[in-house]
């Protein structure tokens, strides 16, 4: 038997949709690579080491907001190319892929033909299922009530009383509140002998698209960096920053500061090896530069996921906790960065984050980035991304260990 239950050739499960998924995020990259010149070019520039392919920058515009730290893409094409090629951002009306314009024309489709949507169809098993308990502890209230009369009276203890208590199997659901107040609310019925007048059918208005692509600053940063693909404007002038304000603008974000100040992003404020932002793109870059997905990981406590392919391909096989290590403990007492997971985890803690993500099939990994001593290095290289050569990343595996199951 084959891997997938079936053996021989034979059509697997779900086939068409993966083969389209291959298709559709064929590029793991923004970037593509276009053959250009004839067959002997190409096979003259292979004998001394050459390719002939041209390598093609798509070209996306992003704006940056200070208030969410993040950068928008509002052009739906361009939000489509940063997901279709690398899974970049997330939709800001979605979970994860850009769809909100899709899902509200589906819904648009569905109640035209008077069915309903696989939202909606959650939201109303969620509505059964919270009227399901809330009869199920009425009936036991009730039924408590008559044991405790009849000891009262006859001073004898009653194992089955005439209230039925609903179970799984026999419940059946009556009108939900939100029907009643439907049925509440509504007109009286109109007298069907009176002539009625059919109204003008109204024309739907066409669904504007509302919804952007969020980036982190660590995904716009390695699109404008490394990519070579994103332009990013400033959301109060609406001109592109060049790359030495994105660079410092990115980290003055991280500043500890109670509200947004204009001059704060514009002043010279010395950088630290000990930014937020620095470390987490450190991590980011590492992941990324060895082929890896990345995606934020708060869902289960953790900072990012890994992704072999993707998100539509299968789900994240590691979960990363970032944890900085002073090189010089001197740096972290004049810091103004409370870094998270700097001190020495707790067992607890460790144990609690581990179980979640072994619960989900995720195996946790500590990514212990070493953070350059202020002394050794000089602070001129800070100016640039070149400072990420001080950084230094070592990984550690977690693994919970079950006596009873690992014995073999």
């Amino acid at each position: 038997m084959s891997r997938h239950g079936r053996k021989g050739g034979g059509a697997k499960k779900g086939g068409n949709r993966r083969n389209e998924n291959n298709i559709t995020y064929a590029c793991p990259l923004p970037i593509l690579l276009e053959p250009t010149g004839y067959k002997s070019t190409k096979a003259l520039l292979g004998l001394f080491g050459y390719s002939s392919n041209r390598i093609v920058h798509p070209h996306v515009e992003g704006i940056f907001d200070h208030a969410s730290h993040s950068v928008w893409v509002k052009k739906s094409d361009q939000a489509m190319l940063l997901w279709k090629r690398g899974f970049f951002g997330k939709g800001n009306l979605s979970r994860s892929e850009p769809s909100w314009l899709n899902r509200q024309i589906h819904q648009r489709e569905m109640q035209r033909k008077g069915g309903m949507t696989a939202e909606e169809i959650t939201a109303k098993r969620r509505e059964l299922r919270n009227q399901f308990k809330l009869d199920r502890a009425r009936a036991i209230a009730q039924a408590a009530e008559e044991a405790e009369a009849a000891f009262a009276e006859r001073g004898i203890i009653v194992t089955e009383t005439s209230v039925v208590i609903p179970s799984g199997a026999t419940w059946k659901p009556s009108s939900t509140p939100k029907d009643r107040a439907v049925e509440e609310s509504s007109e009286p019925s109109l007298n069907v002998t009176e002539p009625i007048e059919a109204e003008p059918e109204e024309e739907e208005e066409e669904i504007k698209d509302v919804e952007h692509l969020q980036l982190t600053l660590q995904e716009a940063f390695f699109l404008i960096w490394t990519m070579d693909c994103l332009t990013v404007l400033d959301s109060l002038t609406n001109e592109p920053l060049s790359l030495q304000q994105i660079w410092n603008q990115f980290q003055n974000s991280h500043l500890p500061a109670t509200t947004f100040d204009r001059t704060l992003l514009q002043a010279s404020i010395p950088n630290r090896f000990d930014n937020p932002f620095l470390i987490n793109y450190y991590v980011y870059h590492h992941y990324r530069s060895l082929g890896w997905v990345v995606k934020g990981g708060i869902k289960f406590c953790v900072d990012y996921l890994l992704y072999k392919r993707g998100p539509v391909f299968q789900h994240a096989e590691f979960a990363i906790v970032v944890c900085p290590v002073y090189e010089d403990p001197k740096d972290r007492d004049s810091s103004p960065f409370a870094l998270q997971n700097v001190d020495p985890f707790t067992w607890s803690w460790l144990s609690t984050i581990n179980r979640v993500n072994t619960q989900v099939l995720k195996t946790l990994i500590l990514c212990y980035v070493t953070i350059p001593a202020l002394e050794r290095v000089q602070m001129p290289s800070l100016e640039s991304p070149s400072c990420l050569t001080y950084y230094q990343v070592r990984d550690v595996i977690v693994r919970r260990f079950i006596p009873a199951r690992m014995r073999d």
